[in-house]
């Protein structure tokens, strides 16, 4: 390359030169020749010769390509599967869009396109090609897709690939991406070092320490630009903040899967998407299939998968960071996902790395009880916490996920509430441990079974009240509640994901709640007065001591007061239910009110993303006397043919 010059913004000698000195065949390929072998340019062309072809073309060509030419008219770019060779000044010339692209995309536009589908639409027919060797793909500059700097959008079309073609909004953008293209093609090669390489390597070592440090936000553009550089440890490191700024989502880490130091971190993590039905071209078959191509025992891979399927995997590190693990994983299971947050929050200084590859708690994901409580929020509050034998600077606390008390209850319902109408039924027990209410409120031989998930309970409920148990009769209303504590010291039972609905048989287990300490009752069912259906029903029981101390039972308009006590006047439900409305406001004004007397609440977060134990109850109602009447419906949906 000679004859151009150097002068401008960018320093295309320096770059062109660079990437010349650099170049080795990629690995494997025998037919690329050695090192020097390929001579990438051409010498640059003279002004007069671009001034000829912009003369030729009809139009001034923009700064980044026609400084480029002067400096190198053409260039082996040698893309795999791409663009091979840029030709220079006497071999561009317009497209002319010979295969039609211009009606394909005119007619995908619909009746509202973006100013982007519309510039893409006509570029076809406008644009100069560049490429003069290629696998059926496409460089064209485009003169009507002009950034502010004057410089052309280049776009790359691989027309065996049938997809939208590739945006770059400059030819030097593109260039500068071929570039590290080039590098990533050839990082395998254990010979390719160079002073880039070392460069890329260097910012990947500054990430790390800058991860550990809690400035992720920093560390991130280092790793992305050596990504792209195809450098060792780059991906992931960057996989370990993406993953954590979006919990929910899924990374490969290659063969992490298969290293020791990190393998129990690493697979259950991995096995997270095929465990949940995700994974389904070629099933768990296909999935085991790479762990071991990956270096991972099929047996080993094959267990972790089934743990995090069922369920029964635990995320089990040690020192004190695990000794953290363990406890806020007891609260959760309790209830106390928040309480459970602080915990680890508290301890995640302490967290140590099982080699240097790890940045976070990664296993922390596939804890099926702590993983849910890791948000976006919380995964960018660890990522700013400096750990690992690292200082910086803590992060400001991410706010609790529970609101205080109830009145969420009567908030917009989703998922299982509501397909059940948004109704629940809860029984609190003061002074008890969760593992006490099945003696107490449970059905005969009831205990609490592992944490389930809200989906596992709302389906086991819906199947239970579908079937005939053997043993049990028609009129029994037997609930699946899941169990924990709530704050003040109250044990509870709650059921808000089963179809019910309270009826003149209701029973109120109350009492025999009672016998281990003060306990409340408290249904609500969402009525559908306006279809002349049913009204709303809001029902409060106290007892003590096996005693039923209070109630009432408001349906509509209708109240019935119960119970050996004259009920407490900030609770009386003609002040908290205002000219009969047992709708939504009441029922605000109800919950708050148990919240401010009682000290009842519930976790949101445990009773809708978490997991807690669950067990059956006895019958929420009572056997037919005789002259009552009771009708049992069962329907069927068939398939009409």
């Amino acid at each position: 390359m000679s004859g151009g010059s150097c002068s401008g913004a960018f320093d295309w000698c320096q770059f062109l030169g660079r990437w010349q000195a650099e170049w080795v065949p990629r690995q494997g390929d025998e037919e690329g020749g050695g090192s020097g072998t390929v001579v990438l340019g051409r010498d640059g062309a003279s002004e007069a010769a671009i001034v000829a072809v912009e003369e030729r073309l009809g139009r001034r060509l923009p700064a980044s390509y026609r400084e480029f030419l002067a400096v190198s008219d053409g260039w082996y770019v040698d893309q795999m599967a791409g663009v091979y060779q840029l030709g220079g000044v006497g071999e561009i010339g317009w497209f002319g869009d010979p295969f039609d692209m211009t009606s394909v995309y005119e007619e995908g536009l619909g009746d509202h396109p973006s100013p982007e589908e519309v510039l893409l639409a006509g570029m076809w027919r406008r644009a100069l090609r560049l490429e003069t060797d290629s696998d059926m793909s496409y460089a064209l500059l485009d003169p009507g897709d002009v950034g502010a700097d004057g410089e052309w959008a280049l776009y790359v079309y691989k027309g065996w690939g049938g997809e939208s073609p590739d945006r770059y909004s400059s030819f030097r953008v593109y260039m500068e991406a071929m570039y590290r293209h080039f590098h990533a093609t050839r990082a395998e090669r254990a010979d390719f070092v160079n002073a880039s390489t070392r460069e890329q390597d260097a910012r990947v070592e500054r990430a790390r320490l800058l991860a550990l440090r809690g400035r992720y936000e920093e560390a991130v553009p280092l790793l992305e630009e050596a990504f792209a550089f195809g450098r060792p440890h780059s991906a992931v490191l960057l996989h370990q903040i993406r993953h954590f700024s979006a919990p929910r989502g899924t990374e490969g880490y290659g063969g992490l899967v298969a290293d020791a130091r990190y393998q129990a971190d690493v697979l259950p993590v991995e096995a997270m998407e095929p465990a949940r039905g995700q994974w389904r071209l070629g099933g768990d078959d296909h999935w085991l299939g790479m762990m071991a191509a990956r270096g991972t025992d099929r047996e080993v891979a094959e267990a972790v998968l089934g743990a995090v399927r069922d369920g029964t995997h635990c995320y089990a590190p040690s020192g004190a960071w695990g000794r953290a693990v363990g406890e806020a994983r007891e609260a959760a299971l309790r209830g106390a996902c928040d309480g459970a947050w602080r915990v680890l929050r508290r301890a995640l200084p302490l967290w140590e790395q099982p080699g240097p590859l790890l940045i976070v708690p990664l296993g922390l994901l596939a804890d099926p009880v702590l993983g849910p409580l890791v948000t976006p929020e919380r995964g960018r509050e660890v990522l700013a916490t400096p750990r690992a034998g690292e200082s910086g600077p803590a992060p400001e606390p991410v706010p609790d996920l529970d609101p205080p008390g109830l009145a969420w209850l009567a908030g917009p319902t989703d998922g299982f509430r509501a397909s059940f109408g948004g109704g629940y039924r809860c029984v609190w027990v003061e002074g008890v441990e969760p593992e006490r209410l099945p003696e107490l409120v449970g059905e005969e031989g009831a205990v609490l079974s592992a944490p389930r998930r809200p989906f596992d309970v709302a389906r086991s409920a819906l199947r239970a009240h579908e079937r005939e148990d053997e043993g049990v009769e028609l009129w029994e209303d037997r609930a699946l509640v899941a169990a924990g504590c709530s704050e003040g010291g109250w044990a509870f039972a709650f059921d808000g994901y089963g179809p019910h609905c309270m009826n003149h048989l209701f029973r109120s287990p109350v009492t025999d709640a009672s016998g281990g300490g003060r306990a409340v009752v408290v249904w609500c069912e969402r009525g559908r007065a306006e279809a002349g259906e049913r009204p709303d029903v809001f029902h409060l029981s106290v007892a003590e001591g096996s005693v039923e101390l209070y109630g009432f039972t408001l349906r509509g308009t209708e109240v019935e007061r119960f119970g050996g006590m004259p009920i407490p006047e900030a609770l009386d439900p003609e002040r908290l239910f205002l000219a009969g409305d047992a709708g939504t406001g009441g029922q605000v004004r109800a919950l708050d009110a148990l919240h401010r007397e009682l000290g009842l609440s519930l976790p949101r977060f445990a009773l809708t993303q978490g997991r807690l134990p669950t067990f059956t109850t006895r019958s929420w109602t009572r056997a037919p006397r005789e002259g009552e009447g009771f009708a049992y419906l069962g329907f069927t949906r068939s398939r009409s043919r």
